[in-house]
């Protein structure tokens, strides 16, 4: 059975606390909209089709527990919440497409005659409630068409090698896993050989969530840090290899936006004549910017460089 980074029922939300993760596996209440965009915010919870499921559910739990009277009260309290979650990190695009696609399926809902404040109110909760079903579903999809290209690329029997960075599994999902979804089924396969997870810095996913994910299913890997890439790429003589990251975003042109580092490794692969391949869900692709440079990205606290769970490891000093 694979990690959960959420659990939903009806009025019910919890998400895994990722900042406390691998040493304590604790599940933390969201009682409403602002409790979602503070777990997002803070990357409690973090993976863009996570974001887009929990920001939604948040929503769906809020309106379970306080649903309002009036249309025009519902209208505008969904308007408020779904800016709200849309802010609480602006690059990932799968909240903002979640956001976009509700508003105008709320709009087209509101319309209809007769149409009462509590039907709305339901027809929102059962639309962000279908996000988690859906979601699973299309990480499984990705993860064995995924494997097939792979395969397809190598061109050879054995077990094949993967490169990876961040965490794209069930924790940064509803279920499975995009880029590591493609490693799951590889392993399903029988096709894997080995998986090296960069520990992905300023912020460690790669160590803290990734490492995790891949000893909890019993899945052969190593652990690099990011700087080992480029001499792991040379020395450990990947054959076939294959480099697999997923996306906070993916644009017109095909720029894709991921966690920092991403960049390298695609120079790298390239220079060592590494397949690289991006595995994201539809969500994840905004065809309204024509390129990557449109993309508004995120500036992180500098904390998350300078401390390691609180505790300073950098040099004091003003310096920026």
């Amino acid at each position: 059975m694979s990690l959960e980074s959420l659990r939903y029922s009806r009025g019910s939300l919890q998400v895994l606390n990722q900042l406390l993760l691998p040493q304590l596996s604790q599940y933390d209440p969201v009682t409403g909209v602002r409790d979602g965009a503070d777990a997002i915010r803070t990357m409690k919870v973090r993976g863009a089709p996570a974001i887009a499921i929990v920001g939604s559910l948040s929503l769906a739990v809020e309106l379970t527990s306080s649903p309002p009277q009036q249309t025009a009260d519902l209208l505008a309290f969904v308007r408020e919440s779904l800016a709200l979650l849309v802010g609480a990190r602006p690059t990932a695009v799968n909240m903002k497409k979640a956001a976009d696609e509700l508003s105008a399926f709320l709009a087209e809902e509101a319309e209809k005659p007769g149409v009462t404040a509590q039907e709305l109110t339901d027809s929102v909760i059962r639309w962000a409630e279908s996000l988690l079903e859906k979601d699973v579903k299309d990480n499984r999809m990705i993860g064995d068409l995924g494997a097939q290209h792979i395969l397809q690329t190598a061109g050879a029997p054995g077990g094949v090698v993967i490169m990876t960075h961040c965490n794209t599994g069930s924790l940064a999902t509803a279920g499975y896993g995009t880029a590591l979804g493609v490693v799951r089924s590889l392993q399903a396969m029988g096709r894997l050989s080995h998986v090296f997870c960069t520990e992905t810095r300023p912020y460690n996913q790669g160590s803290r969530l990734t490492a995790y994910e891949l000893v909890y299913e019993k899945i052969p890997a190593t652990l690099i840090t990011d700087s080992m890439a480029a001499v792991t790429m040379r020395e450990r003589q990947f054959s076939p290899p294959a480099v697999v990251v997923g996306a906070d975003r993916v644009v017109a042109n095909g720029d894709t936006a991921n966690k920092v580092g991403t960049y390298q490794l695609a120079v790298l692969a390239k220079h060592h004549g590494i397949p690289f391949c991006v595995a994201a869900p539809s969500t994840s692709c905004d065809l309204s910017l024509p390129t990557g440079g449109s993309i508004v990205i995120e500036e992180r606290p500098g904390q998350e460089l300078t401390d390691i769970n609180g505790v300073r490891v950098a040099a004091p000093g003003g310096w920026t």
